[in-house]
This record gives structure tokens, C-alpha cells and sequence, in this order.
């Protein structure tokens, strides 16, 4: 079957050569090329690896809709999104245990049509609130402060840091475990005294996360794979 997949164009004035990049996190291809490569270059360069971009393509992780039986991560767990139009209230979760099965449920009331945006403000919320527990004990063990704390849907990183202590995070972080979240609140918080990844940076975040490494993993091997859901 004929597909139609769009690459975008990356001019870097230190690039020697061609190359391919299929990002997960976006769905998307770029094509970073050298400064003065001429867009027909780009172009021949791109219809000479259709099979490998088609291929690769394919293999990312279908996305998932946030809608009724769809089943999602929520602080690492599973959970199915179940509709309640006649419920009161907004998004809940719930336990259904069916004789030896335990199904954890992500309640959602109102409207189908309200579903989607009303999970995304669900685990935002959630996001935001676990975010800011985690910043502030991680703050007042080293005696720093912290300013703003934002979520945002990020993909090129999970969490920044500014020079006066404001932090952001990607709210898809409700998604991973919870010594995940925890784990990147600390390192955003340890960039209040150094503001590097220098080895005093890392030793101080391990001293506040003794699960980096363990958090490194999750994220290195499943990271990518959180960005798939809610996906329109």
C-alpha cells in the first residue's frame, strides 16, 4: 500500500554528510544535511532510503487514543480508561477485582466527547502535583530553593532547570514509575548547586535518588515509548 511520509529538512553548518534520523517521541523523519547541500542533493538522498525510512516507520509504537478500553500507564501501572457518562465527577481510579484478576481503571464521567481532554488534564494535574511533592523534599534536603514549577509536553527532554531555580517537566512523567518521577525531580533540583553533569553533579543527585541508575534504565529503555499515548 502507497504511504506518504513527510522528512524534515535540518541544515547544520558542521555536518559533513547526509543522514537519517526516525524519532520516536515525535513520529517523525528529519533529514540533517550540510549547509551548502542543494535541496535536489537532499532530495535523491531521501528517495534512495524510502525502504529504510518506510521500514522504520512501521516499527514505531502504534499511538494510543485516550478513550474508553484503551489501556494506558499511569505511575507505571496499567490502567483501562473506562467511560462513566452518568457518574459524578471528573477522572478517578478505581480497583475491579474479578475473582483472582485485579484490573486497575482510569473512571472518566461526562460526555465521550470529553474523554480525551479530560484525561490529559487528569494526568497533568497528577503530574504537577507528584512533581512539586518530590522537587520540595529533594529541595529542603540540600536547603536550596526552587521557584516555578511547570509541566509541559516536552520530547526532546524530561526536565530543565533555569539559572533562578524555575523547573519544567514533561507531564508524561506520570506515565513512568514513581522512582522515575522521582528521580528526575532531583536531578533538576541538584542543578540548583550545579548547574553541569559534571561527577559532583551525579553524586549529588544519587545521594537525593539512590534509584538514578535504576531510573536511567527505565527511561533509556522505555522513555521514547510514553510519548505514543494521547496521541490524536
Amino acid at each position: 500500500m502507497d504511504e506518504t511520509i513527510y522528512v524534515n529538512l535540518r541544515r547544520v553548518s558542521g555536518a559533513k554528510r547526509f543522514t537519517l534520523r526516525v524519532r520516536s517521541a515525535t513520529r517523525d523523519v528529519v533529514l540533517t544535511m550540510p549547509q551548502r547541500a542543494s535541496l535536489t542533493s537532499a532530495r535523491e538522498f531521501a528517495e534512495r532510503h524510502t525502504d529504510w525510512i518506510g521500514a522504520r516507520v512501521r516499527r514505531l509504537p502504534q499511538p494510543v487514543k485516550f478513550e474508553p478500553g484503551e489501556m494506558i500507564p499511569y505511575r507505571g501501572a496499567p490502567h483501562i480508561i473506562v467511560h462513566r457518562p452518568e457518574a459524578r465527577g471528573i477522572v478517578w481510579t478505581e480497583t475491579s477485582a474479578l475473582g483472582a484478576d485485579v484490573t486497575p481503571m482510569l473512571c472518566v464521567a461526562g460526555g465521550r466527547e470529553h474523554i480525551a481532554r479530560r484525561v490529559t488534564d487528569f494526568l497533568r494535574r497528577e503530574a504537577a502535583k507528584r512533581l512539586r511533592q518530590a522537587a520540595m523534599k529533594h529541595a529542603a534536603a540540600i536547603h536550596v530553593s526552587i521557584g516555578r514549577i511547570g509541566v509541559r509536553d516536552t520530547t526532546s527532554r524530561w526536565g530543565s532547570c533555569t539559572a533562578s531555580g524555575a523547573l519544567s517537566f514533561s507531564w508524561r512523567l506520570i506515565l513512568a514509575p514513581d522512582f522515575v518521577l522521582d528521580y528526575l525531580a532531583a536531578h533538576e533540583v541538584a542543578h540548583r548547586i550545579h548547574l553541569d553533569h559534571s561527577d559532583r553533579f551525579w553524586a549529588l543527585t544519587r545521594s537525593l535518588a539512590p534509584h538514578t541508575d535504576r531510573a536511567e534504565a527505565w527511561l533509556k529503555a522505555h522513555g521514547a515509548g510514553l510519548h505514543r499515548y494521547g496521541a490524536a
